[in-house]
C-alpha cells in the first residue's frame, strides 16, 4: 500500500498537457531604415567571399519609439559559395527622447542565383522571393525608459535596397 501511494504521489508531479510551454508570439517594435556606404569588397577569403558595407544613417520608428539610425557602423558580410551572406551588422540608433541603443545583428540572406544576381545589380526585388532574417542583440541604459530591450528577444525581417536596407524588429513574447 506504502508503495502505491509513493507512485501516485510521483505521477501527480508529472505535468500534465495543461502545463504546455507558451507558445511565442511576435510582438512590432519598429521599422528601420539604414542607409548603406558602397561595399568594399576583401574578396575570397578561407571562409567565403568577404564584404564590408558602411552604415551612415537612416531612421527608425516604432509605437514607443523613433529616432535616427548614427553613422559609424557596418554589416560584415561572408558569402558562402552558394550565395547565401551571411550577415553580422553592428551599429547605434539614437532616440528622439536622446538615448543610444546598440544593435548587433546576425543573419542570412538567400535566394535563388537569379534572385540574388539581381540584390547585388540594385534592383528591386520584392522581399517575398528571398530569406533575409536576423537574429538581434539590443543594449541601452538600464536608466532608459528602454531597458526592456536588454532583456528581450528580438527577431527581425529585412529588404535590401540598392543602397539600403529596411528591416522591422519584433520582440519574441
Amino acid at each position: 500500500m506504502r508503495i502505491l501511494l509513493i507512485l501516485l504521489s510521483l505521477l501527480s508531479a508529472i505535468p500534465t498537457m495543461a502545463d504546455e510551454l507558451a507558445k511565442p508570439e511576435l510582438e512590432f517594435i519598429f521599422k528601420a531604415f539604414v542607409t548603406l556606404d558602397e561595399p568594399h569588397e576583401l574578396g575570397k577569403t578561407t571562409y567565403g567571399k568577404r564584404r564590408i558595407i558602411g552604415i551612415n544613417g537612416g531612421t527608425f520608428k516604432g509605437p514607443d519609439m523613433q529616432g535616427v539610425v548614427l553613422d559609424g557602423g557596418a554589416d560584415w558580410q561572408t558569402v558562402r559559395a552558394d550565395g547565401t551572406a551571411d550577415l553580422v551588422a553592428k551599429y547605434s540608433l539614437k532616440t528622439d527622447d536622446g538615448y543610444v541603443i546598440y544593435i548587433q545583428n546576425s543573419g542570412i540572406r538567400t535566394a535563388s542565383p537569379q534572385v540574388l544576381a539581381r540584390l547585388a545589380k540594385g534592383e528591386a526585388v520584392p522581399s517575398s522571393e528571398y530569406y533575409m532574417r536576423t537574429a538581434a542583440t539590443l543594449e541601452v541604459s538600464e536608466d532608459s525608459p528602454y531597458a526592456w530591450l536588454n532583456k528581450s528577444v528580438i527577431i527581425s525581417t529585412g529588404r535590401r535596397n540598392a543602397d539600403s536596407v529596411e528591416l522591422d524588429f519584433y520582440r519574441v513574447k
